[in-house]
């Protein structure tokens, strides 16, 4: 007892010096704050101020003293309670005002008037096709907002039963469940139940008070912290039952609310879940969803099933406790297995995944310059994209790329595809690339001095994945295999690019940027650039009919011989001699239709030679081609690396009479309540003369229509229907590393690329591993898909017939040669490829030039 004394007089006497110094302190600032007051204000008026207030306080005093005796013995008590009750208003009015306004820093950041009426909620960003389909989602939170009318009444009978059964008596804070709190932790008693009401967990979800930006000075206290975040959930929640109804209330609660998963707001969280829309869930499935509130991971229906049924049968519970639910069906409800259909949304998931990347790099940088925020703006985002376009290039991808991948590995017969020039195996390929991967570069990293480590964990040591796989109706295989054994594996695919634009708009409307989006990341429609080939040709044959110097037409001739060109690059003395594939010239005089129909590589370097390699150039860019473009001999012969995305939209200018148009992906971008906040229209310029553009469209149906021509198996497609005009251009690069066509009509203008992620792994031979027999089977079966939909009818047709006279002569050529073999469109200028055979079409007119009847004369 001795010792409980000497201890309790201790904190006595530390009290007391508390107290004093706290009373000397209060003295000191008093009089600090009089001195400077009397400084300011003056002498007179302050003594003016004192004497008003001691002449009020008197009056009050006499007031008080009628009829209370001073001298009563409980007149102490009683002054000193009032100093304490009037204390306690002072400091909870200082306390408040603390909180609204953060006075010195201390508190952290109060949600305005203005944020209170009106808060807004990050929401998911979407993207929208052209015909109004949602392809795709961009979000820091996946939530879609959800009117109250669609919230099912028990999944709300569920939540006020669960968490707050007097939701509909209080003003915001509930004193008794304050009260039962408090209770429940000076007991120890963890089943007296929470504090917080369903308001109060609005304001904190609503307005994030527990993150860093809302602190103050004083929270970094633990306890203080605590009683902050609480007195502002309660001040807030206060608030917002005086602006909302309790309708509003839930509403906003199951829009905000985490469910986990990455499922924000009920909308999402039922599709994740359950894979259904709020209004169709069951009774049961709204109580696993409401259980999540309690934990959302230990609650996790696909993580603990059966925690998640336990918490689930509590929130029936509550229902039947509370009379939302009989006991009869709680019981049968609660004797249900937990049935979930889990559906996890991706952003990339779905059709148009490479597209949707582009999207989200454009409207990032858009919202950058314009102050939206593409992940919590819930912006709408209308593409340029046609649905049913986009599912009919990526059928045809998975069609065509599936049986080109099994020629693929029948060719090489379990061998490694990449090779040198002479045909062989490069050594040690697959460690390179293996060292340029983040795997490796982390390894590297972890052991800087240890390459048996390196070697262990990229070569030995096996993990469990799923690897990508034409044969597996999932599209993957699940396996074990070492990081090595996988980059090896995916080099053997072939990839591939391909795009569709409208050439009178600009309107890019299917985009399939590779094989498999979940695989192979990698675009290669926008950011892969490669050796166009003989695709680059059509830009010479334009520029010698367009420019005023030469003013050719597609009936003179250039003789196919040898072409030798003796240059200088970087100082150097160079030599060019390209060859045609075949390996001979014909020295026959070909007319430049015929020439550009069957690639024939001599007569392309001549053209190029006598324009001008810059001149090309020139054009090219005029066109809609971005990349730098070497103004080199070979340029004409496709030696700069160029996207798909640009040499598509280049083409264009043919079909546009003329006009170069810039692709566009984004129509327009909506807020979150459907009002249009900006629309997108593609740049226009006049590049080449509308006769050149009818002369270049004129050639490339060459390609078709001419003996020889590279683009014939077109014909074996079914497209030509209601009298349908196409023409075309196919490419192949050295070794066959790349294959391209391109593919044009009235009304779209089709591009697709087909090779190896990198340039060593390709077909040996180029009858196998030209563009007409890889890229243009691609095009061919887009359009078979895209004409055979009756909605599409309108998009067939013959070309557009030009409004203008056609001065130059492109009717009478005078042919007289009965070549049949082709020129392949290969530009391998260091080798002699293989030649093709083209398929003779029966009563097929070879010189017939596309109907220009009534054109002006």
């Amino acid at each position: 007892m001795s010792e409980y004394r000497k201890r309790l007089q201790s904190v006595r006497h530390a009290f007391g010096s508390f107290r004093q110094r706290q009373q000397q302190l209060g003295r000191g600032i008093g009089r600090q704050i009089n001195r400077q007051t009397r400084r300011i204000a003056g002498e007179e008026r302050v003594n003016s101020w004192t004497a008003a207030y001691n002449e009020y306080y008197g009056s009050f005093r006499s007031f008080v003293h009628r009829y209370i005796n001073p001298d009563s013995w409980y007149y102490p008590y009683l002054k000193k309670g009032t100093k304490i009750v009037l204390g306690l208003f002072l400091f909870l009015g200082l306390y408040v005002f603390t909180l609204n306004y953060n006075f010195l820093w201390l508190t952290g950041a109060m949600p305005s008037v203005e944020e209170l009426k009106n808060p807004k909620l990050n929401q998911s960003s979407e993207i929208y096709s052209q015909d109004g389909v949602m392809i795709g989602k961009f979000y820091a939170e996946n939530r879609t907002p959800i009117k109250y009318e669609n919230i099912p009444q028990h999944l709300i009978n569920a939540l006020v039963a669960t968490e707050d059964v007097r939701f509909y008596k209080h003003g915001g804070v509930d004193g008794r469940s304050v009260g039962r709190a408090v209770v429940g932790v000076l007991t120890g008693r963890s089943s007296s139940g929470g504090g917080s009401t369903i308001t109060q967990q609005l304001a904190k979800n609503l307005f994030k008070t527990r993150r860093k930006t809302s602190t103050g000075l004083l929270t970094r206290i633990p306890l203080i912290r605590t009683i902050i975040y609480k007195s502002k959930e309660w001040l807030m929640a206060l608030k917002l039952e005086r602006n909302f109804t309790k309708e509003e209330i839930l509403t906003y609660y199951f829009n905000t609310v985490d469910f986990g998963s990455n499922s924000f707001g009920l909308k999402t969280a039922a599709r994740t879940f359950f894979n259904k829309a709020p209004d169709s869930l069951n009774v049961q499935e709204g109580a696993v969803l409401v259980g999540l509130q309690k934990a959302t991971t230990a609650y996790n229906p696909l993580k603990n099933p059966k925690r998640s049924k336990e918490r689930r049968d509590v929130v029936i519970g509550q229902m039947a406790k509370y009379n939302y639910l009989t006991t009869t069906q709680a019981d049968s409800i609660s004797e249900l297995p937990l049935v979930t259909d889990f559906t996890p949304e991706n952003p990339y998931s779905g059709p148009a995944s490479y597209l949707k990347n582009a999207v989200q790099d454009q409207v990032k940088k858009w919202g950058e310059e314009n102050g939206y925020d593409l992940y919590t703006d819930g912006l709408r985002i209308i593409t340029t994209i046609d649905s049913r376009m986009q599912t009919y290039a990526e059928q045809a991808t998975d069609e065509r790329m599936k049986q080109l991948q099994r020629t693929f590995d029948n060719h090489w017969r379990g061998r490694n595809p990449w090779t040198d020039e002479d045909g062989n195996e490069i050594p040690g390929f697959i460690d390179s690339v293996a060292r340029r991967t983040e795997r490796y570069k982390s390894l590297a990293r972890r052991f800087p001095n240890d390459p048996d480590s390196i070697n262990y964990y990229m070569k030995v040591r096996k993990y469990k994945m799923r690897v990508f796989s034409w044969n597996s109706k999932k599209g993957y295989d699940s396996t074990n295999m070492t990081p090595y054994d996988s980059i090896a594996y995916y080099k053997h695919f072939l990839q591939s690019g391909m795009v569709a634009m409208d050439p009178h708009t600009g309107y890019v409307r299917a985009w399939v940027g590779g094989i498999d989006y979940d695989y192979f990341k990698y675009d290669h429609v926008k950011q892969g650039k490669r050796q166009p080939g003989s695709t680059f040709k059509p830009f010479v044959y334009t520029s010698v009919i367009d420019d005023t110097l030469l003013n050719l037409s597609p009936c003179d001739r250039i003789q196919d011989k040898p072409f030798r060109k003796e240059y200088r690059e970087n100082g150097e003395d160079k030599v060019w001699e390209p060859r045609n594939s075949t390996g001979y010239y014909s020295y026959s005089n070909l007319t430049l239709r015929r020439a550009m129909a069957r690639s024939v590589n001599s007569i392309t370097a001549h053209l190029t030679d006598e324009v001008g390699p810059e001149r090309v150039a020139q054009y090219a860019h005029r066109m809609g081609i971005k990349s730098s473009l070497q103004a080199v001999p070979s340029i004409g012969l496709g030696s700069s690396d160029v996207s798909l995305y640009e040499l598509v939209g280049a083409y264009c200018t043919f079909v546009n009479d003329g006009e170069a148009i810039d692709p566009i992906i984004v129509q327009r971008i909506e807020d979150r309540e459907g009002k249009e906040i900006e629309s997108f229209t593609p740049t226009r310029q006049r590049a080449i003369s509308e006769e050149t553009a009818f002369l270049m469209r004129y050639m490339l149906q060459g390609g078709l229509q001419e003996s020889g021509g590279t683009s014939q198996a077109l014909w074996s497609f079914d497209l030509f229907k209601n009298k349908n005009e196409m023409g075309g251009k196919t490419g192949t690069t050295s070794n066959n590393s790349d294959g391209w066509f391109v593919g044009v009509s009235e009304n779209l203008v089709v591009g697709a690329w087909v090779g190896g992620d990198d340039r060593s792994i390709h077909f040996r031979s180029t009858d196998m591993g030209e563009g007409a027999k890889t890229a243009l089977p691609l095009v061919g079966t887009f359009l078979e898909k895209v004409y055979k939909d009756p909605k599409f009818k309108a998009l067939q047709g013959p070309f557009h017939k030009p409004t203008i006279p056609i001065t130059k002569n492109y009717l009478d050529c005078g042919y007289s040669d009965d070549e049949v073999e082709s020129e392949s469109d290969s530009t391998n200028v260091d080798a002699v490829g293989d030649s093709t055979l083209a398929p003779v079409i029966p009563g097929l007119d070879p010189t017939a030039p596309p109907d220009t009847t009534n054109r002006p004369q």
